[in-house]
């Protein structure tokens, strides 16, 4: 919790939160336009959660600057989805799986057609790049 504090300026329980508020290209989060890491970590402080800000959106007497208030109420939609999207789901049913690290993709040209197809070619190449290293050590 203190390194994600540290980072980001929220708690590790609120970075989900943070992350759809500011969005995060590399899990596909367009985030709310003109909203950037400060304000977003300022958001969670004041608000405590995505849910609080739509709350004070409703309410007219908060404080919202004009043109932060029109950016988020823009994206509400979004907003009302996006922790929905980004939270770990606790609750799926899975079988019993190896534990064993593999040291490689076993199929390596499936990995490469989900990666373009999902945009996460970068994300896949670092997966492929970190079981490759630990093959090596």
């Amino acid at each position: 919790d203190a390194a994600v504090r540290a980072r980001y300026g929220v708690p590790a329980d609120r970075y989900a939160d943070f992350a759809a508020l500011r969005g995060d290209p590399s899990d596909g989060l367009p985030g709310v336009p003109g909203v950037g890491e400060k304000t977003a970590a300022r958001l969670i402080e004041r608000y405590g959660s995505i849910d609080g800000i739509l709350a004070a959106l409703d309410d007219s007497d908060s404080s919202f600057a004009p043109g932060l208030r029109t950016k988020l109420a823009a994206a509400r939609d979004y907003l009302a989805v996006a922790p929905t999207v980004v939270r770990v789901a606790l609750d799926v049913a899975l079988p019993e799986l190896p534990t064993a690290l593999p040291t490689a993709p076993a199929d390596p040209e499936r990995l490469l057609e989900l990666a373009g197809r999902w945009n996460l070619a970068g994300s896949a190449r670092r997966l492929v790049d970190a079981l490759a290293a630990r093959a090596d050590a």
